[in-house]
C-alpha cells in the first residue's frame, strides 16, 4: 500500500503547449479508473490525488444535461468552419468554451479521503479560484450562481465536476488571457445577461497559464484536508504517460 506521506502530496501533471481537449481526457479518464480499481473489494493500492493542468486548443464542451441534445445545426455552429472543436462531456453545467489563454484544471481525488461532500469540493474549489485571483490583485467572488465572479455579472471562471463513487473528474476553466470572443457566440454556462472577463480584461497582464496552473495548485493544497504538499510531475514523465495513454 502506498506510504501515508506519498497520499499527502498532490501531483501536479501539467501538460504543455495547447492541446487537443482529448488528450487531458484521456489522462484524466486513465487517473479515475486507477482510483476505481483500488476500491473494495480490491487489494489495489489506492494512487495519490492528482491534478492535471492544461491549455486546449478552442473547443465547446456541453455538459451531461445537454448530452444528446445539441442539434446538428447548433454543433456545426460551435465549430465555427472548423476552428473549434465541439465535445459531449459527463461534467455538471451547460455548454462553455474552452481554449488558448484559458487554464484548465483536473482534480482527481477521492472525496472521502479527504472528508469532503460534494457541496464542500465545490466550495473548495471556488475558495482556491478566489485566492488564486487575489494573488494577482484581482477580486472575486461567488453568487448565487456557480463559478467565480469578479462582479454580481462578470464570470472570470466556470466549475464543472462529475463524481463517480466519490472520485472527482473535469473541475475549472480559469480565464487568463482566453479570446472573450468565443464566449459571445453561446449562453456561457446557460446564464443570460451575463459577461465573462479574464485577467487581462481585469488588467492583470502577461501571466501565463502554466503560472497561474502552479498557483491554483498551491491554493488547494491548503484546502484539501490531509494535503501537505505539491509535487510537480516532471515534463518527461507526463509525456511518457500521455504517450502510452495514446498508444504512441
Amino acid at each position: 500500500m502506498a506510504s501515508p506521506l506519498r497520499h499527502s502530496v498532490l501531483r501536479h501533471v501539467h501538460i504543455t503547449g495547447t492541446i487537443p481537449y482529448q488528450r487531458a481526457a484521456l489522462l484524466q479518464e486513465h487517473l479515475v479508473s486507477r482510483f476505481l480499481a483500488s476500491k473494495p473489494p480490491s487489494s489495489e493500492p489506492a494512487p495519490a490525488p492528482h491534478l492535471i493542468t492544461a491549455e486546449f486548443k478552442p473547443v465547446y464542451t456541453c455538459g451531461r444535461r445537454e448530452v444528446g441534445n445539441v442539434s446538428v445545426e447548433q454543433q456545426e455552429y460551435l465549430r465555427a468552419n472548423g476552428r473549434a472543436d465541439f465535445v459531449e462531456a459527463m461534467r455538471g453545467g451547460q455548454t462553455t468554451f474552452h481554449g488558448p489563454g484559458q487554464l484548465v484544471a483536473y482534480p482527481i481525488v477521492d472525496l472521502r479521503s479527504h472528508k469532503l461532500s460534494p457541496r464542500c469540493y465545490v466550495d473548495m474549489l471556488e475558495k482556491s479560484l478566489i485566492a488564486t485571483c487575489a494573488r494577482y490583485g484581482i477580486k472575486s467572488m461567488t453568487t448565487e450562481n456557480t463559478g467565480v465572479w469578479t462582479s454580481e455579472d462578470d464570470k472570470i471562471a466556470a466549475i464543472g465536476v462529475h463524481m463517480r463513487r466519490n472520485i472527482t473528474s473535469h473541475g475549472i476553466g480559469l480565464n487568463v488571457n482566453t479570446d472573450l470572443w468565443w464566449f459571445d457566440r453561446i449562453v456561457a454556462c446557460g446564464l443570460e445577461g451575463k459577461r465573462t472577463t479574464s485577467f487581462e480584461k481585469e488588467g492583470v497582464v502577461g501571466k501565463s497559464v502554466e503560472d497561474v496552473g502552479t498557483v491554483f495548485a498551491e491554493e488547494v493544497v491548503k484546502r484539501l484536508k490531509g494535503m501537505e504538499s505539491v509535487e510537480r510531475v516532471g515534463q518527461e514523465e507526463v509525456e511518457k504517460m500521455v504517450q502510452e495513454i495514446e498508444g504512441r
